[in-house]
């Protein structure tokens, strides 16, 4: 199962940097490059533990919809959310944020299973694991302008 790990320093306190993690309006503006929004479940607001999301975007030039449960969470130290439905075979986002003096650690832990066997695999190799990682990047960079811009 493929993993990709990012480490983004926050000049930000822990909560506020929490927060705009589970955002649904922050989460919208940090992927506004794959038109992405929450058309059911919870659609505004923060997210909690037990809350589903689906979002809508575009992937490869292809309109897609994923749903998302957080499944765990610890206030303000982590949190997971999984794929109950959409692309991936699976797919297991973990977030978690420590307070190091004045600065916040935010960590993402993306595990994931392509669809498709044999062949999601091969484009996994080929470009997949890449997208990911550059579309998870773009967002953590967004998260850190809006809560550096709130602090």
């Amino acid at each position: 199962m493929p993993v990709i790990y990012l480490e983004t320093l926050i000049e930000a306190p822990i909560e506020i940097c929490f927060n705009y993690a589970r955002s649904v309006e922050a989460h919208m503006k940090s992927t506004e490059q794959t038109n992405e929004k929450a058309v059911s479940g919870v659609t505004e607001g923060l997210l909690g533990n037990g809350d589903a999301v689906t979002w809508e975007a575009t992937h490869f030039g292809i309109k897609q919809k994923l749903t998302a449960k957080i499944t765990g969470m610890q206030e303000p130290d982590w949190f997971i959310d999984e794929m109950t439905k959409g692309a991936f075979k699976s797919f297991v986002h973990t977030h978690r944020f420590e307070e190091i003096d004045d600065v916040t650690l935010m960590i993402d832990v993306f595990s994931y299973e392509a669809p498709f066997g044999l062949i999601g695999s091969i484009a996994n190799l080929l470009f997949l694991k890449k997208y990911m990682k550059n579309l998870l990047e773009k967002r953590a960079l967004e998260l850190k302008k809006m809560a550096e811009r709130t602090e």
